[in-house]
């Protein structure tokens, strides 16, 4: 899995090092995100928000004035807190995994730099995953249970999501999205129920 991600990203960046340089920009960013999940078939439980990070770098493709392409590769660090409302007891889950959206970008030139809006799918990748409940040892949520070729939740993601952002003409950016998977987070016990991720995130970026 890990080869696939990386094949992923070499395309990338081979497809973006092949356009006119004058049509590409690249970067790199830092943000604070907050992230729980959207929950169905588990009328006791809720899952509140938490806060992580995410460092990474991008790449756009200028074809027009008004139209563009960006792709993203992000390192994340997510938390968030299961909880269930009969007992109130608390699971807390941490998360470190890639993504890589792609954004259609729709953009406009100010006096003072440009406004842009993008939306677009992204895949994510697993690389660790674990929670712990009342003081236990952690459980690594992508390791085998028993013999049962299953774990409790997957690696993969996939999910679309929007971007909003501001590039003074110093090329430093703010920025701000939202993403929301597809893919059920649970592997063990998908027939019964479903998460699915949702994330927020505010950032810095700087364009080069």
């Amino acid at each position: 899995m890990k080869k696939i991600i990386l094949s992923v990203a070499l395309v990338l960046v081979l497809g973006i090092t092949s356009i006119n340089a004058q049509d590409v920009s690249k970067g790199i960013k830092v943000e604070a995100n907050t992230s729980n999940f959207i929950l169905s078939d588990m009328d006791n439980m809720e899952s509140n928000l938490g806060f992580g990070a995410t460092i990474g770098g991008f790449g756009v493709i200028d074809f027009t004035e008004n139209f563009a392409l960006r792709s993203e590769l992000l390192l994340n660090y997510k938390n968030s807190v299961m909880k269930d409302k009969n007992t109130k007891a608390e699971i807390d889950y941490q998360y470190f995994g890639i993504e890589i959206p792609v954004y259609a970008v729709g953009q406009i030139a100010l006096e003072n730099g440009k406004a842009f809006v993008g939306v677009g799918p992204y895949i994510g990748f697993g690389i660790d995953a674990r929670y712990k409940a009342n003081g236990a040892d952690d459980i690594k949520l992508y390791e085998e249970i028993g013999h049962t070729g299953k774990t409790n939740m997957q690696r993969w993601d996939v999910g679309a999501g929007l971007l909003l952002g501001y590039e003074f003409s110093n090329k430093i950016q703010i920025n701000a999205s939202y993403k929301i998977g597809f893919v059920d987070a649970l592997d063990a016990g998908k027939d019964n129920a479903t998460m699915l991720n949702q994330t927020v995130s505010l950032g810095l970026a700087y364009s080069f």
